[in-house]
This record gives structure tokens, sequence and C-alpha cells, in this order.
């Protein structure tokens, strides 16, 4: 019998370490990911973020994207919601 568990995403407030970045016709959520983070896994930290729907990777052209730089603190909050 499969259990499906619901995933809990943190909230990430703004900080003044973020990046800002307009995103072109070419970004994906896994390859900003490993650009920034070197982990393309990481991906679900931009998504969520910037209100990006789940189950989708590509991301519009010409929108501003924050791209938290604290991810160690986010991954842990992450895993705490999700133990």
């Amino acid at each position: 019998k499969r259990v499906y568990k619901t995933t809990y995403y943190p909230t990430v407030p703004p900080s003044d370490s973020d990046i800002q970045v307009v995103s072109k016709e070419t970004d994906y959520l896994d390859t900003l990911a490993y650009k920034y983070y070197g982990d393309p896994t990481l991906y679900w930290i931009i998504a969520n973020v910037n209100n990006l729907g789940k189950g989708r990777m590509s991301v519009p052209a010409g929108i501003t994207l924050r791209i938290p730089t604290k991810i160690n603190q986010i991954v842990d909050k992450f895993n705490r919601l999700n133990s």
C-alpha cells in the first residue's frame, strides 16, 4: 500500500544577501540551482521564493528572480518541517 506524504516548504524571508537576476528564455530552475548552489536538486528553493508553479522547470523570460544565498538554513528548516 502506498502512502503519500505532504511536503512542507519553509517560508524564506528576503535577505540583503539574496541575489537578483533577470531570467532569460533559456533558464530552467534546475540549471539556476546548479549555477548558484552547485546542486540542481535545490531547484525548489528558487521555485518556492519566486512563487513559480510546482511541476514546471522552465522559467518565464524577463522576470526578476530572487535567489536566496543562505541555503543551509533553508535546507535545515525544510528537513525539520518534513521529518
